[in-house]
């Protein structure tokens, strides 16, 4: 596995075309290139935005192996690769060119390439690392592509993680995790005291709460599902609401009455995102971390009333996280019991990816994360 013609078997969930379940394959996997990273997978999470591209939400070639929330131990690098070393255990997530003026800035997340290094299916050197026989499958899914027993990364994209932590639950981090947290801490820069509305008890919503929990006043949650609710006041909310028991901004403001202060949506849904711009208090700040269903979905508002509220919204990618910086400081959070986000994650084996994929949209689970060999509760 240490270059490109030495290509290696790996297992991977493959997606044959549009709306196919993952299917589980053997493929070859080209070692390492300059600046990459070849990992082996502990573990990684199932996140809406792999669905999005089996669904057609979100470009990316077919056959294709998704994954994005991945983490395990370095096998091997690429030439020029010196933050990391054989052997030590990393967290993977999004790929970014590292010299754009946003990288530059410490934005990488809103890296000028991101669609291109993220979502065309090919590395670095402009090919496929992923190949069935002689057909391409497309790969480095968010620089990683880590539905499988091993991943090629990149030296920009992986984060030492240090002992103390499950190496199988930190990949989320590097996504869901990292996005409802970073949009209450690093976007909204919430301050102590203040109210924040979370619509969605979801991995990223509920994320969003225990990064709350650390000083806000007041923390509504709405979520239609009863054991999320219950699971967002355990996890810090101070309010949980169900949308099916009346109006939701009647609801938030029978609770303060003035609106809230934040907000932060994980649904993308207009009726929803209506019920938050409804709920928000004068100078209001809404930011929305949802993937739309329809990509070519708008925005609706009233112009007058977002001015003369003084109402402002952000959309928010990976919750403006740059990840070096930001990883660590969630898994120092939860190496002190202020984030305890392992309490949001079920393991299955990673060969029950489509087993796991329903139970998730069942609601049954809230983040799963496919671990090689038996899942551990």
């Amino acid at each position: 596995m240490r270059n490109r013609r030495n290509a290696a078997k790996i297992t991977a969930a493959v997606l044959e075309k549009l709306g196919s379940d993952f299917e589980i394959k053997e493929l070859d996997l080209a070692g390492p290139g300059p600046g990459e990273v070849l990992i082996e997978v502990a573990g990684v999470g199932l996140c809406h935005t792999d669905l999005a591209v089996a669904h057609g939400h979100l470009p990316f070639p077919f056959p294709s192996v998704v994954g994005h929330e991945g983490s395990g131990t370095v096998v091997a690098v690429g030439e020029g690769v010196t933050k990391v070393a054989p052997g030590d255990r990393v967290a993977a997530s999004f790929n970014s060119c590292g010299a754009c003026p946003e990288c530059l800035a410490g934005s990488p997340v809103y890296c000028v390439r991101f669609m291109e290094l993220n979502f065309s299916g090919v590395g670095g050197a402009g090919t496929t690392p992923l190949h069935d026989g002689a057909a391409d499958v497309g790969g480095n899914f968010f620089g990683q592509s880590s539905f499988a027993t091993h991943a090629l990364a990149h030296e920009i994209n992986v984060v030492k993680v240090p002992d103390g932590i499950p190496l199988e639950l930190v990949g989320p981090l590097g996504c869901g995790i990292q996005t409802g947290a970073g949009a209450v801490l690093n976007s909204l820069n919430c301050p102590a005291g203040s109210s924040l509305l979370v619509t969605g008890g979801g991995s990223v919503g509920l994320s969003a709460v225990m990064a709350a929990a650390r000083g806000l006043a007041t923390i509504i949650v709405v979520e239609p599902v009863a054991a999320r609710r219950r699971l967002a006041l355990e996890l810090g909310a101070t309010h949980a609401v169900d949308p099916a028991a009346g109006d939701v901004a009647e609801q938030v403001r029978a609770i303060i009455p003035a609106g809230v202060k934040y907000a932060v949506d994980t649904t993308a849904a207009a009726p929803v995102i209506t019920a938050v711009l409804a709920s928000l208090a004068q100078q209001g700040r809404f930011g929305m971390v949802g993937v739309p269903a329809d990509p070519t979905a708008t925005l609706s508002v009233n112009l007058i009333e977002m001015q003369a509220r003084g109402l402002s919204f952000t959309g928010i990618v990976e919750g403006d996280s740059n990840p070096d910086v930001f990883i660590p400081e969630l898994i120092d959070m939860y190496k002190k019991g202020a984030f305890p986000f392992d309490r949001i994650i079920t393991t299955m084996p990673f060969k029950e990816i489509n087993e796991a994929v329903e139970a998730q949209a069942r609601g049954e689970v809230i983040k799963v994360v496919l671990v090689h060999g038996s899942g551990i509760g």
